[in-house]
């Protein structure tokens, strides 16, 4: 397997984009050709980083941080192309305009039957060893994906045997449901197999790739079925109390997660070990992993599960020190980047710190207050990673648009009355930050207003679905990206 020195070492830069927003012909962007190519635009604008969001397979609403697992890839991310090259697909359906995700997924059902009739030996024991290779979470999570797809409910509706996960019971769906475990574990081979080849392309050409790790589960997932004794749910498997953030600037009644929380006195019991094994699989994925919400490992915001908003929350503290502490143990260096954004205090600045992960920088929060303003560039510590804004915020475009006349002139006046457009002055104040490490969403690199946001927080509709297209990225982009990356120090060699 290839690698990259670790980007916390070096003064560099990168872009922030999904995978669905990549460019193809399936109603999501995949790790096919698409992928390689935008590799290969990184690597021509001396870019050495590519973040995406998390990646695990994701629920009805799209939100990649609601996953039905924290181990397993989402199918529809899989490209079609590498099993056509196999010879287990015809190239029919790439030939078409566009197809479906109902189309695709007929098309990887032929590519199984024809795996199963005509796959070389090669391919079969690949598929043994990485079944085997990911026994500890893939077991679990094949019988929950196929019961789920059998019974249609979330798990704690289940018939009560199954909930609770009693061994004549599930014994019983594994061989009723034999068929579509098979199926789901050759799924997760293709994306594991797919991921693995897209990281070794992007390695060998500088470039590192970066992930995000949500800090809590989902409900309706593998995890909390297979695992509920390590969440704080009641006997009907429903949680007693829920993950949120308080009342804030931006809503006055905070944000209702929803997540179960975690029972941290049995973690902290056997060392961690659902987070050391979370983070075995992420670093088998990822050079870098941004760790979301990371001020909930100092204290989290517990909300009575009855409770409609965040109001009525209070915090609880965790062992996070302990958590860090366990995990330097079993992967050092770590290499996390913490987002810590939100309410933040001394004691979440501490754990930090201690731990010697970088935290965020946003510039669009950079230019309201005072000159102490921790987001405005001169107040940046190298031990950081700058953002012009991330997929919750608007495109800076989008956003400078929104600031009113006085508010517009403060920022034009603070970044010099440049004469490029936005948001180039903001990418280049995010290129000349003492920030060790600089990220710009692709939606800013293509000058894209509002219009094309990825998330808008506290909305379920209309999110995650934003893609680029090739024609939008003019001719030059990658010359003159490379000439800034340069001029700002931020060329790794």
């Amino acid at each position: 397997m290839h690698s990259v020195v670790s980007p916390l070492n070096h003064r560099c830069a990168g872009v922030l984009l999904h995978i669905t927003s990549l460019p193809g012909r399936g109603t999501t962007g995949d790790l096919g050709s698409s992928a390689r190519h935008f590799v290969d635009f990184l690597q021509a604008s001396g870019l050495t980083l590519w973040q995406t969001l998390p990646i695990g397979p994701a629920q009805s609403d799209g939100s990649p941080y609601q996953s039905a697992s924290v181990h397993a890839g989402n199918p529809r991310l899989i490209s079609l192309e590498p099993l056509i090259e196999k010879g287990w697909l015809s190239g029919d359906l790439l030939a078409q305009a566009s197809f479906s995700d109902d189309d695709k997924r007929a098309a990887l059902t032929v590519a199984w039957h024809e795996f199963r009739q005509n796959a070389d030996p090669a391919d079969r024991s690949a598929l043994a060893f990485f079944k085997a290779e990911q026994q500890a979470w893939l077991d679990d999570y094949l019988l929950f994906q196929a019961l789920h797809d059998d019974i249609q409910c979330g798990w704690w509706e289940w018939p009560k045997a199954l909930r609770y996960r009693e061994a004549e019971a599930t014994a019983e769906a594994s061989i009723r449901l034999a068929n579509k475990i098979e199926y789901l574990g050759f799924e997760q081979f293709l994306f594991f197999s797919q991921w693995v080849a897209l990281k070794a392309y992007a390695n060998e050409r500088g470039v590192a790739l970066f992930g995000d790790m949500p800090i809590f589960v989902a409900h309706d997932s593998a995890e909390v079925w297979s695992q509920q004794a390590l969440f704080l749910l009641d006997d009907e498997g429903q949680p007693t109390v829920v993950a949120g953030v308080p009342p804030d600037c931006f809503s006055e009644l905070g944000q209702r997660w929803g997540n179960p929380l975690y029972r941290w006195d049995l973690m902290q019991q056997d060392d961690f070990a659902f987070w050391v094994a979370r983070m075995k699989t992420q670093l088998q994925l990822f050079d870098l992993i941004r760790i979301d919400h990371f001020r909930g490992f100092e204290a989290y915001w517990e909300i009575p599960a009855e409770e409609e908003n965040a109001v009525k929350g209070h915090w609880v503290k965790a062992p996070g020190d302990a958590l860090f502490d366990r995990l330097h143990e079993v992967y050092d260096p770590l290499p996390l980047v913490a987002e810590d954004l939100g309410v933040i205090t001394d004691e979440v600045n501490a754990l930090r710190q201690k731990h010697r992960l970088p935290g965020m920088k946003i510039l669009q929060f950079a230019f309201s207050g005072e000159a102490d303003n921790p987001y405005l560039p001169f107040n940046h510590t190298e031990n950081s990673v700058v953002y012009t804004g991330t997929h919750d915020n608007d495109t800076s475009l989008g956003w400078y648009l929104s600031l009113d006349a006085e508010a517009r002139q403060y920022v034009d006046e603070y970044l010099g009355r440049s004469q490029e457009i936005m948001p180039w002055p903001l990418i280049r104040s995010a290129l000349a930050s003492s920030a060790r490490l600089a990220i710009l969403p692709m939606q800013d690199l293509l000058a894209l207003d509002g219009e094309h946001r990825m998330n808008l927080p506290g909305t379920v509709e209309g999110n995650w679905a934003w893609r680029f297209s090739w024609d939008q990225v003019e001719p030059d982009l990658a010359d003159r990206l490379y000439r800034r990356v340069k001029m700002y120090g931020r060329l790794v060699r």
